[in-house]
């Protein structure tokens, strides 16, 4: 099944990516948040900087099941690791960002997870235009030097 994923993803960038975990198919998507306000929560405009990361599972029919928002604990939040690793542990099928670097976008590859660009600026927006196939691939890293610290 992962095959069929990749296929599809290299055909039209644009379409969902469904990868088989577990016995049971799921859609999960992982979007960087700055509150905890679930599906009205504001995007963060810096992924790895981003105070939570809200899960939202669709169900088979594409409506939402279950919204969670989970705080950022890799190190750019005073924690240990990087965001990539955290989140996946989460087993998402998609994460839809603003933007991102390059070494998070190439873990998310290798994991064969989906790196969107997102195109609103809530959290429910964003899932809205990811069930209607309106989101782009991200390809290209945001450019920052990742070895130094960001300003806030």
């Amino acid at each position: 099944m992962k095959d069929e994923a990749l296929t599809k993803l290299d055909i039209d960038q644009t379409k969902t990516i469904y990868l088989h975990r577990g016995t049971a198919e799921m859609n999960r998507v992982v979007i960087p948040s700055e509150d905890q306000n679930g599906l009205n929560a504001c995007l963060a405009k810096h992924f790895g900087r981003a105070p939570y990361f809200t899960v939202v599972d669709l169900d088979d029919n594409s409506n939402v099941s279950n919204v969670n928002p989970v705080l950022n604990v890799s190190e750019h939040r005073g924690g240990t690791g990087v965001a990539p690793d955290h989140i996946l542990k989460l087993q998402p099928n998609a994460v839809i960002v603003y933007d991102m670097g390059m070494r998070a976008i190439d873990i998310f590859r290798n994991a064969n997870v989906a790196v969107l660009r997102a195109n609103a600026d809530k959290v429910g927006e964003v899932v809205t235009a990811y069930k209607e196939n309106k989101l782009k691939r991200l390809t290209e890293g945001c450019g920052y030097n990742h070895e130094h610290q960001h300003q806030q």
